[in-house]
């Protein structure tokens, strides 16, 4: 009785998509931009076993509709076992080749390579994800013949499939968007808050009535959120950087307005300018208008070097909008932030333009991933030239951002699309772990934009049309960060970006989509046109951060 119902389950397959669906496994063992573990090695070649199923699956019944001739019994009988053999020996060697594959984006990530890929429980992974996403797609056929097999009886048999075919999808649409989508980007903003409300043992308020969450602040230290009582209560002191420096510091000035605060992004936006102005940051040489992440959080990797080149005469200001990690709030709403952002901009921009210009701080922009594209999007250029701010700084910038996609598009013959160069280099230039921003022959404009991205973040260079063809950053030259053995795969490499996308965030420091303080130093250098560093104190800046992440790695 098993026996026969593991013959009639095997013979239920197609032997094109079986063909197809391991040509896409194998495929997909290939390496992309961030490393894997089995886990996530297994589900997705399990999809992407699938897909190619269904490929083989269209083509398959592409041909009975066109009503081509099939294989006799015995004939099929005999192409299916050459199928499995061919399926079976593919599969292997791509399975003995992963672990190579992988330690070629390890070795570049200076991550220790791995003796194995385990190679059995990827393919137990694969397996199972593969048998429920096909035991998916037959319960969708079911339904499609269920509704169109009513449908028959009062309508043309082709007209009863179209019918059904679109009252399936709009069922199993319904119920993706409203258990999947809806309730679980419910439950995950609901954990997102649960967590950011979380307070550390180590966070004290702070004393100084100065800073932002003290009993004189205009912000209440529990509604700042775990993202903003962490920017607040760490950062570099004056001491830390008097030491450093050498000369007399002062004590930089931070400024954070957490969701809880007010509902009304204006009202926190209105509220932030209150408290800047209370803490006088606008007293200081230099301001950075900081668009958070997603979930509220500020780089301290991207805020601490500014704070140490302007011998901590700084203020910087942030305002959360979110709880939702930035690649989540990229996939289902990539404008997310850009009120908040915008409201923010609007108030502190708005006040500084009254204050005397020889009087008033440079002001600058600053945003990380999501934080980047709502940055763009906090003011339009025309709204500016009469008095522009001075410069931004935008890393990490995510693949839905319009000006950057545009800038890249637009970028010089020539130049590759993951470090461009853009016409004259006046307006906007382009860096990476190695300082490319200081371009021959070219000379900054009055205002100054700076993108910070690694050719290995796939935030920034995902996209969708890898479904179909290869993106502009696989060709030659390849990012110093991207291995050599990628290679472009329709449908496949489409799937192993999106798993990217979810762990850009897993790479070590100064890879994929977690940048480093000693990359963010020749940035911010050329945006706030930095003076009196040498190149032996702009180096030394950069070994004390690295040293500093390297202690703190060893007490982890």
């Amino acid at each position: 009785m098993l026996r026969n119902s593991i013959v009639r389950f095997w013979y239920s397959f197609s032997v094109t998509g079986l063909l197809i669906g391991t040509l896409f496994f194998a495929a997909s063992l290939t390496p992309t931009l961030i490393p894997r573990n089995y886990l996530t090695q297994g589900v997705l070649s399990g999809f992407s076993a699938a897909a190619g199923y269904g490929v083989g699956f269209c083509l398959r019944w592409l041909w009975e509709y066109l009503e081509l001739p099939d294989l006799q019994s015995r004939a099929l009988r005999v192409t299916k076992l050459v199928a499995a053999i061919v399926c079976g020996i593919v599969g292997i060697t791509f399975l003995w080749r992963a672990a190579e594959w992988q330690n070629s984006i390890r070795e570049l990530m200076k991550m220790p390579p791995v003796d194995t890929a385990h190679p059995l429980e990827v393919g137990v992974i694969a397996l199972i994800t593969f048998v429920v996403l096909i035991g998916l797609a037959r319960l969708f056929k079911l339904t499609l013949y269920a509704v169109s097999g009513w449908l028959s009886r009062y309508v043309p048999k082709r007209v009863s499939y179209v019918i059904g075919s679109t009252i399936a999808i709009l069922l199993f649409w319904s119920a993706a968007d409203g258990i999947i989508f809806r309730y679980g980007l419910r439950v995950m903003d609901s954990s997102f808050q649960r967590l950011d409300a979380l307070m550390p043992a180590d966070t004290k308020q702070p004393t100084d009535p100065a800073k932002t969450g003290s009993a004189a602040s205009l912000v209440n230290w529990q509604e700042l959120g775990r993202m903003g009582r962490s920017y607040i209560a760490t950062g570099p002191t004056s001491t830390d950087i008097g030491t450093f420096t050498g000369k007399p510091a002062l004590e930089p000035i931070r400024v954070y307005v957490g969701l809880q605060s007010d509902p009304s992004p204006q009202q926190r936006a209105r509220l932030a300018l209150e408290e800047l102005k209370r803490a006088g940051g606008f007293d200081r040489s230099a301001l950075v208008i900081i668009t958070p992440t997603g979930t509220g959080w500020v780089d301290e990797q991207a805020i601490d070097p500014i704070e140490f080149l302007h011998n901590g005469d700084v203020a910087s200001v942030a305002a959360q909008y979110s709880y939702l990690a930035s690649w989540l709030s990229l996939l289902v709403e990539p404008g997310y932030g850009a009120e908040q952002s915008r409201a923010l901009f609007t108030e502190v921009y708005g006040y500084w333009r009254t204050l005397p210009k020889d009087k008033r701080p440079k002001l600058y922009l600053f945003g990380l991933s999501l934080g980047s594209l709502s940055a763009e999007l906090s003011n339009e250029l025309f709204e500016v030239l009469g008095d522009p701010y001075q410069g931004a700084l935008l890393s990490g910038p995510p693949f839905a951002s319009r000006i950057w996609r545009s800038i890249t598009d637009d970028r010089n013959p020539g130049s590759p699309e993951w470090l461009p160069q853009f016409r004259d280099g006046s307006y906007v230039r382009f860096t990476a772990q190695k300082n490319a921003l200081d371009i021959p022959g070219a000379q900054w404009g009055p205002l100054r934009v700076v993108y910070l991205q690694y050719a290995s973040d796939p935030i920034t260079f995902y996209e969708t049309a890898a479904l179909y063809r290869e993106p502009a950053w696989m060709k030659t030259p390849r990012g110093p960060d991207v291995s050599p053995e990628l290679r472009w795969y329709p449908v496949v490499t489409f799937l192993q970006l999106g798993l990217d996308l979810a762990m850009a965030t897993t790479s070590p420091m100064g890879y994929g989509h977690v940048y480093a303080a000693e990359h963010y130093i020749d940035a911010w250098m050329q945006v706030a046109d930095i003076q009196g560093w040498t190149p032996e104190n702009v180096a030394r800046l950069k070994q004390h951060f690295i040293d500093a992440r390297k202690a703190s790695e060893d007490v982890k």
